[in-house]
């Protein structure tokens, strides 16, 4: 779906989207869950864990950042990674919402 179309679909539904696209990709669901189990988290760290390249790793660290999952602060020169539990929260609200409304109107 192009940028551009977003405009059409309400808050909710463009947030379902972007959580459906955070843990539609293997290597990121790998990330969140090996950030959920450190205290923090270095990029390289992530390199050694997940096997892909250093740049493949911030790409799919950029996509769970946008959607607001990651918190993260330098220590020197290099970005340690956490979950944003609140956000994750929120996340799960909003696909339980979704799932309980859309079981309960199915015929």
């Amino acid at each position: 779906m192009g940028a551009t179309k977003r405009f059409i679909y309400n808050q909710s539904i463009n947030e379902i989207a972007n959580i459906a696209k955070v843990f539609a990709h293997p290597a990121r669901v790998a990330i969140l869950k090996y950030i959920s189990e450190q205290e923090g988290c270095i990029n390289n760290d992530l390199v050694d864990e997940i096997g892909l390249s250093q740049a493949t790793i911030s790409q799919h660290l950029s996509v769970i950042g946008d959607a607001g999952l990651l918190k993260g602060r330098f220590e020197g020169n290099k970005k340690c990674y956490c979950i944003n539990i609140e956000r994750f929260e929120e996340f799960q609200i909003l696909l339980n919402s979704f799932f309980i409304k859309t079981k309960t109107n199915c015929c």
